[in-house]
This record gives structure tokens, sequence and C-alpha cells, in this order.
């Protein structure tokens, strides 16, 4: 009987791993894999982006308390500079999968592509909409990066981070312009390349 039921949990060892924050023009990427525990399902898993920020408040600290295991990885400004945002990305998803406690069977990876993991991995285009771990992932990155930030904006002011969580909106752009870039500014993006140059700074 012990048997049987150790098989079956290795049946359900799949981590879903998300990421957020390719786009924007400063701050890390963040990236979480979660495994979750089908004995302890967790209601009203969805793409972070389609919920409230108050219901990802109260499922980012679920999950964390219900998943079988959960890991928040990064990678920071320097490395998105140095490797280019894609393989920062792979890099901060390869460290949330091996940071997990729990090793997985099979890591299931929100997008089109994979990094390079120890264990077999899969891609699922827009699986934060249909693999729950992923969305449990994608909430966990989201909530995460959202707070820092938060914490982000009252360290420069001016930038209105806490806004647009770093993303080139027109009141970032006309910041940029205004102020010039911080150390947290992605310098291998072109509107911060271009603020840089036009400061005398590149």
């Amino acid at each position: 009987m012990q048997l049987g039921l150790d098989f079956a949990l290795v049946e359900e060892l799949v981590a879903g791993v998300d990421e957020v924050g390719r786009g924007p023009l400063c701050g890390p990427v963040v990236t979480a894999a979660v495994i979750l525990d089908p004995a302890r399902p967790i209601a009203g898993l969805n793409d972070s982006k389609k919920l409230t920020e108050a219901r990802r408040e109260k499922l980012f600290d679920e999950i964390r308390e219900k998943a079988l295991a959960w890991c928040i990885a990064r990678a920071e400004v320097e490395e998105i500079d140095q490797l280019n945002i894609l393989h920062a990305t792979m890099l901060a998803m390869q460290r949330a999968v091996q940071g997990l406690s729990v090793t997985p069977k099979l890591a299931l990876i929100d997008g089109n592509r994979c990094p390079k993991l120890a264990v077999p991995s899969a891609p699922v285009v827009g699986g934060d909409a249909q693999v729950p771990a992923i969305a449990a992932a994608s909430i966990l990155a989201k909530v995460s990066r959202d707070r820092e930030m938060a914490a982000l904006d009252a360290l420069y002011p001016g930038y209105g981070i806490a806004g647009h969580k770093g993303y080139p909106t027109p009141v970032h752009l006309e910041a940029l312009k205004r102020l010039g870039a911080t150390p947290i500014h992605r310098r291998s993006f072109a509107p911060v390349r271009e603020a840089l140059e036009a400061a005398g700074q590149q």
C-alpha cells in the first residue's frame, strides 16, 4: 500500500515555472517554480495578470503554505545586460527549479522554450492560464517582483516605478529623459541606452 502511495506522489511531482519582468526597463527578472500538493488544492489559481492585486496577495500566502515545494529566483540587472534578457530569464528559471526542496519529475515552463534543466521539461504556450502549477508560479513571481518595485520606488523617486513596475510607459520614458538612468536600469535596453547617450554617460 505504501508503495502505491509513493508512486501516486511521484506521478504528481510536476513543477510549474513562470517569469515576470522580461519587458521592463529596470529591475530584475523574477521567476518562480511551484510543485502543488494534490492533497491540498488551492481554489482560484489563474494567470497572475487576470487576478486583482488583492487576490494575488491572498493566493501568494496560500501557495507558499500549501505547495509541496516552491522557490522564487531572479536574474539581476547586471546579468540581464551581460547575457541579454532571454538568457537571463532562462538562468533565473534554472535557479528557481534548482532551489526547490523537492526534485520534480517534470518541469512545465510557461512559454515556447525551456531552460537547460537537470529534470525533464516541456514548454506550454499560455501555460499560466492552463496549468495550475504554472499559474501558481506566475503569482509568486509577480507578487514578489511587484513588492520589490514598490520598495525601489522609494529609493528612486520620480520615475513612478511603483505604478508601472519598470515597464516603458509614457510616464517612465519621460522621467528617464528628464532624470537619466539609475543603477537599476537595464543599460542594454534601447530607451535606457538612448537616455545615457543623451546625458553623455554612455
